[in-house]
């Protein structure tokens, strides 16, 4: 008898994260995947990426519109509420005997509800880091403790999880999905990817995305616009910009991304660039600009530089190729033109990604395979003194 797994995407970044776990799951013999899309997946203001995950020949087995049209606080709770009813009715339908999530945003929070309340088994992958800027944070805890098998990237992680009275026995370290997915990921050749950008790299280039700091007491506009001013003196650079996430406050960010651009011809934005041409991108550019976690889990196995700027990322494990910086025009020009120091150049040769080197797609398959699920629903608490 086959086991039903059931993954749950819901953004572009996740299923890029995903999409090889996904088809070790195909397969497998003993396992049946389940596919089910939501989140900005279905948005058209946010590329209507469904449709890569279609491109890498997978089909969904349901769609779950969360009514992304508004960017608000009050807006993103109401798709919350359209998840945690959606995906109870989808839960009925497919019946899966595990369901698989990523991560920490909103509407995986929808579906780990779902799922507790469905009593259903529910596996978290990328437990246990600490986002201090965002409330992906309170997310990501709050997954961890609906959640009965534990995947994480590095045992600093292992050790927060069982601090939240997870059992030792369920939490799995396996490293990073997203060395996994560079691991495995063709890069194109510069001629191909420049093609597809529609724009020819320069001497230098810098890779830049915001996305908004969502727990931030000072206006995300403001912080941006000191970012802009400090891009503004790199006019020989080639500047290329991934669109922010769906998260409250990322349509002003866009908006004022767009503009940026239009008045300087070295830059350019992109909607989605996908799994490929982002990571072809990290093999071609001089550093990571910005506060995207790609910066801090994939760019260091590329061994070049990121800057990491504001609190989005505070307290994930970095490496030694992450420049950290405040919102602050000066400081962010300081830390871009640091990476172009010969002393910092030699500092990367020696990088170290402290998310590992790659296996983790293969060892999360085999523990869905052969774990057993029966009496993984009622856990006890784990005390630090048991």
């Amino acid at each position: 008898m086959t086991r039903k797994i059931l993954v749950v995407t819901g953004s572009r970044a996740e299923f890029g994260l995903l999409q090889f776990l996904m088809k070790e799951i195909e397969k497998e013999k003993s396992l049946e995947l389940q596919i089910i899309a939501t989140g900005s997946h279905l948005s058209r203001e946010h590329g209507f990426t469904v449709n890569e995950i279609k491109e890498k020949g997978f089909s969904p087995n349901l769609e779950i519109d969360l009514n992304l049209h508004n960017d608000t606080s009050d807006s993103i709770s109401n798709s919350i509420g359209i998840g945690i009813k959606e995906f109870t009715k989808a839960y009925q339908i497919l019946s899966p005997d595990i369901i698989v999530v990523l991560g920490d945003r909103y509407e995986i929070l929808s579906a780990a509800i779902s799922a507790l309340i469905s009593k259903l088994p529910l596996a978290h992958i990328h437990g246990g880091e600490v986002t201090e800027g965002a409330f992906d944070e309170a997310i990501r805890h709050s997954v961890t403790k609906m959640s009965h098998l534990h995947f994480v990237a590095n045992d600093v992680y292992k050790k927060r999880v069982i601090q939240l009275g997870e059992l030792p026995q369920n939490v799995y370290t396996v490293g990073g999905l997203g060395v996994d997915t560079l691991k495995k990921t063709t890069v194109l050749i510069k001629e191909d990817l420049e093609k597809s950008l529609g724009c020819a790299f320069l001497d230098k280039n810098l890779l830049i995305t915001i996305h908004p700091v969502t727990l931030n007491e000072i206006d995300s506009n403001k912080e941006l616009k000191e970012l802009l001013r400090a891009l503004d003196e790199f006019k020989g650079k080639r500047l290329i910009f991934t669109l922010p996430n769906a998260d409250p406050g990322n349509q002003s960010i866009r908006k004022l991304i767009e503009e940026f651009v239009m008045r300087h011809p070295n830059a350019r934005s992109y909607e989605s660039l996908g799994s490929q041409k982002y990571l072809s991108c990290l093999a071609y550019v001089d550093g990571v600009v910005g506060n995207s976690s790609s910066g801090i889990i994939e760019a260091p196995s590329f061994k070049i530089a990121t800057v990491n700027i504001g609190d989005r990322q505070k307290g994930r494990l970095m490496a030694n190729s992450i420049i950290n910086c405040k919102f602050k025009k000066n400081e962010i020009k300081r830390s871009i033109e640091k990476i172009y120091s010969s002393k910092f150049q030699s500092q990367l040769k020696n990088t170290i990604n402290p998310y590992g080197e790659g296996g983790a797609t293969e060892k999360i398959v085999k523990i869905l395979k052969t774990v057993k699920l029966k009496g993984l629903i009622k856990k006890p608490f784990y005390d630090l003194g048991s």
